[in-house]
């Protein structure tokens, strides 16, 4: 865990701090500049790019998280594995975006009722999904060296603060809406040329392929891995996008808007998770190579309990200043208050199941991760179907819920039957307990006229509440040895 635990720590700064960047974008900017169906655009841009990009990616991305360290040679230049995957991306991109631009009619079908505002950003979606192809080959042949910070640092902060300098510029008219749009595309150009100067800067642009080393096995390795890839990122992104590409077809961009601004609180409990995750895949994929199954049950366990108390401490945080929320964000988005209850539910049992997605993902039986997401995708699909006409967004968000509740009984059940191994402790109950008694006792502080107050207030006490039991109780060990180091280096500092 040493490894995870470092990077950890220094990812979940950069986060932390991306995240303080996104709320003021999304919370404070956004709902107070854009309108609701601009920000649904916003969002709709993104769902579809990301969309294409994962078929354009052609499952490289997963091959180099299963099979990289296969090709880890540094005197050889890693037998150019960068220049393969850029190889693979650039082909990929031209064959999705072809796909894309024929199914324009299928995809314009009906926007001028709903969603006209999209229709004169069709074309949007080709430079963004370029940017996104790139960043995340690049990102994951850094997480591949063990460096997951990098793409946490440029995508989280670089990138947030150009699209807080645009909104700002269409705030005061410096430029429309459209020039808006397309410089808030442009900063996702940001990360991508960072890792590419990052790369040359340190000599370690490996770009020619080393076509010797390829057997007749490992290609044939590599394909299969790829396919299953492809399909398992199309149930990923699917699984992120559809909600969001539904509620524009049935309800609206107006709704997506508000969908969108309240789907962000939810997410929040993901930070650490995705922080810890980025790195923790990597590690495990190396201790698979060297069957060391006690790493990946190691690593299992003390990812559950740490990621259990961040998401349970974010999550009793922002549902006990749910009021709150909305005094900040605006009462136009007061119809989102279950988005943002069962978005951080689902969040929560993610995040609660640890690193299981990757324990799968890096196993001999990674195609079993692929046909779990595509249950999972049916099961949201389905779902949505169902709710979104019932419960408009909050059917959306409740259909996440439930799909990936089963989702994670899924994983958590094939690891258990195939490697003997879960997570779960009886520190987990008492977890649960101590998250409880802490937000039923916040309920007694009494609401403070200023929502800013009161949220500081609330916060602090949530935090003391919670905290100070899971410390004592030892609920996770690499917790209290972060919190016991700090706490020695302020001492140290007091003495001075």
């Amino acid at each position: 865990m040493g490894v995870i635990q470092k990077q950890s720590i220094s990812g979940v700064i950069w986060s932390y701090l991306g995240v303080g960047l996104g709320f003021i974008t999304t919370a404070i900017l956004f709902t107070r500049i854009l309108e609701t169906d601009q920000i649904g655009l916003i969002r709709l841009l993104l769902s579809y790019s990301s969309i294409v990009a994962m078929f354009a990616s052609l499952g490289i991305n997963t091959v180099a998280i299963k099979m990289f360290p296969q090709f880890r040679d540094e005197k050889k230049k890693h037998h150019g594995f960068l220049g393969l995957s850029l190889m693979v991306g650039l082909v990929g991109f031209v064959l999705s975006t072809l796909v894309y631009l024929l199914l324009k009619d299928v995809l314009l079908e009906g926007a001028e009722e709903k969603s006209a505002l999209f229709i004169p950003f069709f074309y949007a979606v080709v430079p963004l999904t370029l940017f996104t192809v790139i960043y995340g080959i690049l990102d994951s042949y850094f997480r591949m060296l063990f460096n997951a910070v990098k793409g946490i640092a440029y995508k989280e902060v670089y990138q947030r603060i150009l699209i807080i300098v645009a909104i700002i510029f269409y705030y005061f008219q410096i430029i429309s809406f459209t020039t808006f749009v397309y410089c808030y595309i442009a900063a996702y150009l940001i990360p991508m040329l960072f890792f590419l100067i990052t790369l040359i800067h340190q000599k370690k642009f490996y770009i020619k392929i080393d076509f010797s080393f390829f057997t007749p096995i490992l290609k044939k390795e590599m394909v299969s891995v790829a396919l299953f890839g492809i399909l398992a990122s199309f149930s990923g992104i699917l699984v992120q996008s559809i909600d969001i590409i539904m509620i524009n077809d049935i309800l609206g961009l107006t709704d997506t808007g508000i969908y969108t601004i309240s789907f962000f609180f939810g997410t929040l409990i993901l930070i650490p998770f995705r922080t810890m995750t980025r790195i923790g895949s990597v590690v495990i994929s190396e201790a698979w190579k060297n069957n060391n199954k006690k790493t990946i049950a190691e690593v299992y366990t003390k990812s559950s309990l740490t990621l259990s108390v961040l998401g349970l401490l974010f999550f009793i945080g922002i549902w006990g200043n749910i009021e709150n929320v909305f005094q900040l964000i605006g009462e136009q988005f007061s119809t989102g208050r279950y988005v943002i209850l069962f978005i951080a539910l689902a969040n929560l049992t993610e995040s609660s199941t640890g690193m299981s997605a990757q324990i799968i993902g890096t196993s001999v039986y990674y195609k079993w991760l692929t046909y779990l997401l595509v249950i999972f995708s049916a099961v949201i699909v389905i779902t949505n179907f169902i709710f979104i006409p019932i419960y408009g967004i909050m059917g959306a968000a409740l259909a996440s819920f439930i799909a990936k509740s089963v989702y994670n009984l899924m994983k958590l059940f094939f690891i258990k039957m195939r490697f003997g191994i879960q997570p779960f402790t009886p520190k987990h109950l008492i977890l649960v307990a101590i998250a409880v008694a802490a937000w039923y006792i916040s309920t007694f502080i009494p609401v403070f006229s200023n929502y800013l107050i009161d949220i500081v207030i609330r916060s602090a006490a949530l935090s003391i509440l919670f905290l100070v039991p899971v410390y004592f109780f030892r609920i996770s060990d690499d917790l209290n040895q972060k919190a016991e180091g700090m706490l020695n280096e302020a001492f140290r500092f007091i003495k001075k």
